[in-house]
């Protein structure tokens, strides 16, 4: 068995997650290769999707999602991630088991009845019934039209049950705003896997698009049990490959094995980007002590990061007006001149994605 590096290791995921040069050109072929790309925060999103298509815009991100080869739902671990239309509702079953137990939960915490949540998602599938798209306020006046009061939390609860029941999804901005769709209107090939299938396919797309990994990490990733994870890594015999670092195995494609290419590149990701949140352990990418400037206080919100050759450099923050974006870089420690250049090189690529004008500022962490 293979034993890879640190380094190899760096090398080898910026290849799988579309960090370095690739072969592909859509929106749609790059949510095909992950099969989930977090997206809870659409801007966030839609920027993790461009800057893997060098030149994109971010218009061609929102066309991509109104064509609607791609949407956005709740697939696993109650978080938004984009993935191929054809393909949410096989994504749904197989990990919407664990999604409704801890919703059942939530829904006693909340003060609703399994009745009051199938009423309420009945109600909104016949409001969007004939193809119609509804804004989040419409979609939750039609919820209340049922009798089921929205207040608190309990309107974004029964949302998304909505959509990890598999009845609808979210639909494509208008004028800004997120709206809802039934997923059978919008989605009209679906793919059938069973479970074991689909696992097994799952599978094998995280660990092309995030190998090398461990088990353990596609199990963070997909919620799924340590025994469905092994028996799909399993029937992928052949399609992925075992290696080991620091004694520990990893899975990942052959063709990133036998890549050594150097890959080194530096991007600037936004908070919500695959590079940290598909892994379970961080380390690799992360410089010892620093995990705190980037999810300060362990809040699960993580900023936007500099990124270079696999590891994180810097944070950086933005503020845009109709025609600039003033970015703020936040170095770890002192920069050389060349990594700092760099890093402008990176958030500039993000102002062309935007169309606005760039101002940069470097700011010294606290």
């Amino acid at each position: 068995m293979v034993t890879l590096t640190a380094t190899q290791m760096r090398v080898g995921r910026l290849r799988s997650l579309l960090l370095a040069d690739h072969p592909l050109t859509t929106a749609a072929e790059v949510v095909s290769w992950f099969g989930a790309m977090q997206a809870q925060d659409p801007a966030s999103g839609l920027w993790s999707l461009g800057l893997r298509l060098p030149g994109a815009s971010e218009q061609d991100m929102l066309t991509a999602l109104e064509d609607g080869a791609i949407l956005r739902t709740w697939p696993m671990r109650g978080t938004i991630h984009l993935v191929p239309s054809e393909d949410a509702g096989w994504m749904l079953d197989l990990m919407g088991g664990r999604a409704h137990a801890t919703g059942l939960r939530r829904r006693e915490q909340l003060g609703l009845t399994q009745e009051d949540a199938d009423r309420a998602v009945g109600a909104l599938a016949g409001a969007l019934s004939g193809g119609r798209r509804l804004t989040r306020a419409e979609a939750l006046a039609a919820i209340n039209g049922s009798g089921i009061t929205t207040e608190g939390q309990r309107g974004y609860h029964l949302l998304r049950y909505a959509a990890q029941t598999g009845v609808t999804c979210i639909g494509p901005q208008v004028d800004g705003e997120q709206t809802f769709v039934l997923l059978s209107d919008w989605v009209r090939s679906p793919r059938r896997l069973d479970p074991r299938e689909a696992a097994a396919e799952l599978a094998f797309r995280y660990f092309r698009s995030h190998g090398p990994a461990t088990a353990a990490d596609f199990a963070g990733w997909t919620g799924l049990p340590l025994g469905t994870v092994r028996q799909a890594i399993a029937d992928n015999e052949g399609r992925l490959v075992p290696a080991t670092v620091e004694g520990s195995t990893v899975w990942l494609t052959p063709e990133t094995r036998e890549d050594a290419g150097g890959h080194r590149r530096t991007v600037a990701l936004p908070g919500f980007d695959e590079l940290l949140l598909g892994y379970k352990d961080r380390t690799l990418h992360v410089p010892s002590g620093r995990m705190d400037d980037i999810v300060p206080g362990g809040n699960g919100v993580f900023r936007a990061t500099i990124v270079s050759d696999g590891v994180v450099q810097a944070t950086w923050t933005r503020q845009l007006t109709p025609s600039r974006v003033k970015v703020t870089l936040q170095p770890f420690g002192t920069w050389s001149q060349t990594r700092r250049t760099a890093a402008e090189r990176a958030v500039a690529a993000y102002a062309k994605y935007l169309g606005r004008t760039l101002s940069v500022t470097v700011k010294a962490l606290p």
